[in-house]
């Protein structure tokens, strides 16, 4: 019997011969980016687009794979930079990377609305159109570009760290996006008291929240390269990244179909 990843790669390695793909160079004032962008001419548009922030290694192969099936779904689709072009450090050394960002959210919202604003000019569309998801170090982007009150259509973290710097938690009112989160209920990462602050900021903030924690997954649970031993912490589940998939799409769906 295939395997959901199995039936992933085969049908990426044809979706690769269809989608239109471009590299991106962009700026932030005196930092040159360096992101992705791809849309299918070949199927059904949905008139819509999604922005893909990356995990701690930088915009990759992980991100490029997710903006082909995006765009094989009909979305135009941008892999936006974080760190700057060149800027793909492999862990540990990642961490630090990621840590500037983490520590320092003003930058990273910066850096998130730079990204955000290239991706409304190649699409050719307006916030309200747009979709943003994020894996691990994404997905904690993600919640911040909500926080912000950036008026999106929705954002998606996936196995996203979920808490924010000190100042920088939604009030009520300021989440205009809605917001979806993709958990895994045994992440050591993101222990039970910072789901249950999370929780609590966005009811105090009004905001639209689903929330799905799949049993048994840990950190990085949508990753291959993560490995297969959970005791590590962090594992790829192959049930949990197929149905967080599906989650995802049923999202868009929901914040989309009101148009």
């Amino acid at each position: 019997m295939k395997t959901f990843l199995s039936v992933l790669m085969a049908s990426l390695t044809s979706l690769s011969a269809v989608v239109k793909e471009q590299v991106i160079s962009y700026q932030d004032g005196d930092t040159d980016l360096e992101g992705f962008y791809a849309v299918d001419p070949e199927v059904a548009q949905t008139g819509k687009a999604v922005l893909i922030v990356h995990q701690w290694p930088g915009m990759g192969d992980n991100e490029k794979m997710r903006a082909r099936m995006l765009a094989s779904l009909g979305y135009k689709v941008f892999a936006l930079d974080i760190y700057g072009k060149g800027i793909r450090p492999k862990p540990p050394e990642s961490a630090t990377f990621a840590s500037k960002y983490k520590s320092d959210r003003a930058l990273y919202r910066q850096r998130l609305a730079v990204g955000l604003a290239q991706l409304k000019e190649l699409a050719e569309v307006e916030e309200g159109d747009i979709a943003a998801i994020g894996y691990c170090f994404g997905g904690t982007g993600v919640l911040e570009i909500a926080r912000s009150g950036t008026p999106l259509a929705g954002v998606v973290s996936f196995h996203g760290g979920l808490h924010t710097q000190a100042g920088m938690a939604a009030s009520k009112g300021t989440v205009a996006a809605k917001v979806l989160v993709l958990h895994g209920a045994a992440d050591p990462y993101v222990p039970d008291e910072e789901v249950a602050t999370f929780k609590e900021e966005m009811k105090t903030a009004d905001a639209d929240l689903t929330f799905i924690a799949y049993p048994d997954a840990v950190h990085a649970f949508t990753q291959k390269g993560a490995g297969n031993d959970p005791s590590k912490g962090a594992a790829y589940q192959e049930e949990a990244d197929q149905q967080s998939w599906i989650a995802m799409q049923d999202f868009f769906q929901k914040i989309f179909a009101a148009e």
